[in-house]
């Protein structure tokens, strides 16, 4: 129990050699294998990622994007596997199909999948081990079967529910074929196979990822997205490259708090903590430190729901968002009652995540994600790849940065985290589930730095989420006096007993003295951490 008086549901884990913290139990020990194989974090956070598209379908696929913050040669890399949106998906043709908004399901939102090539790019330039050796834990559970954890069989039958409902097009029903039997998802404790899957990835494996992007997969997708109105096409797969960007960050309480640069919403949680540095918090103050948190995160979100995009075309400037004088300016608008969000004028210059590391240093922290669950709610027949959907994000507001546009790439929600101190690395961390995102690392980096947290009660402590406005959300063992303090104080607080919606993390934290890893797991799933 800590001394805020909250139980932790984990044991933080320490080991020597290797750590992989992930959200299911047979991807983490897949990654462990690899390490165990000679394999470094960057093979291992590979495997891991293969792995969670077949035994998570439910959270990432083949088919969607990823990002990558990677600890290699003393240096923090950073990896933007986002795609694009394709040269058809633009404001013309949407007003041919008469639409006013963005749909969540169907062809019209999907963009260019980056997660394969992120893991080739990341392979070729760090790993140690060929992308087929690596892929090879994920083929077998594709092909020979794998079992179907708690929280994925939730999730699953949950969206099964939906899709019954809702999928009456011909298009939706490869969904059906592959993840259904009988129009059944499967429960826990089911043995579940995925062999179109599994071919999939024994190609990408051999060709380095060069099928899914200009050979017989993308044939294959480009087929599919034709034969129902898509607008993606080879074209589209052949010019996409994951770019490797420079990581941003900001200096927390002793600590630099890396993050992904936009597109991504990293930036959202450092504009928030350089708001909330400007204040001291205290322990008998939790009320106070609570509004404080929900005034700051308001506060960011405004400007990155504003600002932040594709950054050739984003109106400020990233130096600009980041800049100590801002967060300063910014955090004088908060008082002593919840107020309305308002971006600011900065002036001047469905997910799942996994943190390993290795024996040797290297860290990766990496999130992927077909976004809102399944994504789409599309399977390219014949090939088990289930298309994201991420096009859902871009505004149809011709003034807005993020304003829909061909070969343009949309506000993302998915964040790796990073802390270092000094030129030490410290480790990976993130919190997945859409603009949870960056409420849960502020979270998080506070309970480690401001409140003294290990790394499993900073990832148990209950957590809040703001929704708009004046909203926000608590989980059902957020406590009752801080409820009644932070409604009195404006806020309109809503108890949610869906304690999937506030985000799943796993923090793998480095003693820079011995050289001992620290982990964190998450309790709002299955979250495990395997080491040695």
């Amino acid at each position: 129990m800590d001394k805020f008086g909250y139980q932790s549901q984990k044991h933080v884990v320490y080991a020597k050699h290797g750590m992989v913290a992930t959200t299911e139990p047979q991807a983490a020990q897949a990654g462990l294998d690899i390490l165990r194989r000679g394999g470094n974090a960057i093979d291992a956070a590979i495997a891991v990622a293969a792995c969670l598209t077949v035994v998570e379908p439910t959270s990432n696929g083949i088919g969607g994007d990823n990002f990558s913050l990677i600890w290699h040669g003393n240096k923090l890399h950073g990896l933007n596997s986002s795609g694009h949106a394709p040269e058809l998906f633009n404001l013309t043709n949407l007003k041919k199909l008469n639409l006013k908004e963005i749909p969540r399901f169907g062809f019209v939102p999907v963009t260019v999948p980056g997660a394969v090539a992120g893991w080739a790019e990341m392979s070729k330039k760090f790993g140690n081990l060929s992308l087929k050796e690596v892929l090879k834990p994920a083929i077998d559970y594709a092909r020979y079967g794998f079992v179907v954890s708690p929280t994925v069989a939730q999730n699953w039958a949950n969206a099964n529910a939906i899709y019954q409902k809702q999928f009456k097009h011909e298009m939706y029903r490869y969904w059906f074929d592959t993840f259904t039997k009988n129009l059944k998802a499967p429960q826990a404790g089911d043995v579940w196979f995925l062999k179109d899957h599994a071919n999939t990835l024994e190609e990408i494996g051999e060709t380095l990822g060069g099928s899914f992007y200009s050979g017989r997969i993308a044939q294959q997708i480009d087929q599919f997205s034709q034969a129902y109105g898509g607008f993606i096409r080879k074209s589209d797969l052949a010019k996409f490259k994951p770019e490797w960007v420079e990581p941003i960050s900001t200096l927390y309480r002793g600590y630099n708090i890396w993050e992904i640069p936009p597109n991504g919403q990293g930036i959202v949680a450092l504009m928030a903590l350089n708001i909330l540095e400007n204040f001291e918090f205290k322990d008998k103050e939790l009320i106070t430190t609570y509004h404080k948190q929900i005034e700051a995160m308001k506060l960011a979100f405004a400007d990155g729901l504003k600002y932040v995009s594709d950054p050739k075309t984003m109106k400020a400037s990233i130096p600009s968002l980041l800049s100590k004088n801002y967060g300063w300016k910014r955090a004088k608008e908060i008082g002593i009652k919840a107020k309305m969000p308002e971006a600011g004028k900065p002036i001047g210059s469905g997910t799942v995540y996994l943190a390993v590391a290795d024996q040797e240093g290297h860290m990766v922290s990496m999130i992927q994600s077909n976004y809102m669950g399944f994504g789409s709610g599309l399977v390219v027949p014949n090939t088990g790849i289930a298309l994201h959907n991420r096009g859902h994000n871009f505004s149809l507001d011709i003034t807005s940065d993020n304003v829909l546009a061909p070969n343009k790439k949309p506000y993302h929600t998915i964040i790796p985290g990073f802390i270092t101190k000094g030129r030490d690395p410290i480790g990976p961390f993130g919190v997945m589930g859409g603009f949870m995102q960056p409420q849960g690392h502020v979270q998080v980096i506070m309970n480690l730095l401001d409140f003294g947290h290990d790394p499993q009660q900073a990832l148990d402590a209950p957590r809040w989420q703001w929704i708009e406005g004046m909203k926000i959300t608590v989980e059902p063992d957020f406590p009752e006096k801080i409820i009644h303090g932070l409604m009195k104080k404006g806020h309109e607080v809503v108890v949610d007993s869906n304690i999937g919606s506030f985000g799943r993390g796993q923090i793998i934290w480095k003693n820079p003295v011995t050289g001992v890893y620290i982990g964190g797991t998450e309790k709002r799933a299955d979250g495990t951490i395997a080491a040695y």
